[in-house]
């Protein structure tokens, strides 16, 4: 089983946000690559307590991880979930922050990214994040969204030439002398920012880096029953780094849209369908709206106001495509408040009628005994 995050971090699941911060900082510096050259026990505690930022750090992705565990992110699209795959580049050029500054190599691209150990150090490209809203119905089918964004690009006929400052390693090693001995550390070059080169040419619309600014087509590809504050990533499709840099992602926050009469929880969907008081009592069929079209339900007489009805499928799709969820329509009979003199003679007639008076069978079950079938 996989390792609680709250473990991880070595704080309790009431920690505030400030502590969270704190204890990852602590976790992140203790087992950074560059204090542990070649440990891949230290790299992996690395790569766990940035997976564990990632998601206690998010209110709803921690509220979310608090009800479902690690339940709640498998199958999971980008950010929103599934996150053994993140890598160094993901850590440094999304939390470098964390360490109080030092990992932006300005100019829209990361200092760090790449290998760890020694040798040259791509530099990568800042990620770009955008919202796209979607409607219930494209969340229900899946929908593939082009949309234009704006990134850094290299400009055409840009060169780059090998910095002089750290002879293209992308690092500036120092020697201090301390009371223990000789103490070396190593940081990214200031002059190239960590990417190990510097400009040679450039034509006079880039920008000191070499790069420009070009609005491109994207098309995201948006998987079925993702859920609002759900983010995917796009590799690549952020701002170019410059030379031979890694792109950095872009990152699509999702929205939600509200239906008119559709309700989502979950996988779940919720209908409210309110009827005459002679459509309880003689039965109907009403069109109902549901993600895929209208569809016509039969109302039995002697319906009960309160009364859930079951579409079985006519839900959400899962994230991790194991079925999908159900359509509950909820039966409310509407009261009239305004009637005209022959309408009350007629209901004060009723109101004597043993027909008319409330006896519930047994079978006609209490709010909350429909509440926990529905869930059950």
């Amino acid at each position: 089983m996989k390792e609680d995050y709250y473990d991880i971090l070595g704080i309790s699941k009431g920690a505030s946000t400030a502590e969270i911060k704190k204890a990852y900082r602590k976790m992140a510096i203790k087992y950074h690559p560059d204090k542990n050259p070649g440990d891949s026990e230290a790299e992996e505690k690395f790569k766990k307590s940035a997976e564990a930022y990632e998601v206690l750090s998010n209110e709803d992705k921690r509220a979310r991880y608090d009800r479902f565990g690690h339940q709640a992110f498998e199958g999971g699209a980008g950010g929103g979930g599934g996150f053994g795959g993140m890598d160094m580049d993901d850590i440094f050029s999304q939390f470098g922050d964390i360490f109080g500054g030092g990992f932006s190599g300005g100019g829209g691209f990361s200092g760090f990214g790449g290998g760890f150990g020694g040798g040259q150090r791509r530099a990568k490209g800042s990620n770009l994040r955008i919202r796209v809203s979607l409607t219930l119905e494209e969340i229900a089918k899946g929908a593939e969204k082009k949309i234009k964004v704006k990134r850094k690009v290299q400009a055409p006929g840009t060169t780059y030439k090998t910095c002089t400052t750290c002879k293209g390693t992308g690092q500036v090693t120092r020697v201090t002398n301390t009371i223990l001995g000789r103490m070396q550390t190593a940081s990214p070059c200031t002059a190239c920012s960590g990417s190990g080169q510097i400009i040679d040419k450039r034509p006079p619309e880039a920008d000191a880096h070499g790069l420009v600014q070009k609005e491109e087509t994207v098309s995201i590809k948006i998987p079925s029953g993702v859920e609002d504050g759900m983010q995917l990533k796009v590799s690549g499709k952020g701002n170019e780094a410059p030379g031979n840099g890694i792109a950095g992602d872009l990152l699509v926050a999702i929205e939600e849209k509200e239906h008119h009469s559709l309700k989502r929880e979950g996988d779940n969907l919720h209908y409210d369908l309110y009827i005459s008081l002679s459509e309880a009592v003689l039965g109907s069929s009403r069109e109902i709206d549901t993600v895929t079209g209208k569809v016509r339900i039969k109302i039995e007489e002697g319906v009960q106001s309160g009364k859930i009805l079951r579409l079985r499928g006519k839900g959400i799709g899962s994230l991790n495509g194991y079925g999908k969820g159900d359509l509950l329509v909820h039966v409310n009979v509407w009261t009239p408040k305004n009637i005209n003199k022959e309408q009350r003679d007629f209901f004060e007639r009723m109101a004597e009628d043993d027909n008319f008076r409330p006896n519930p069978e047994k079978s006609d079950k209490s709010f909350f005994e429909k509440v926990k079938d529905m869930f059950s």
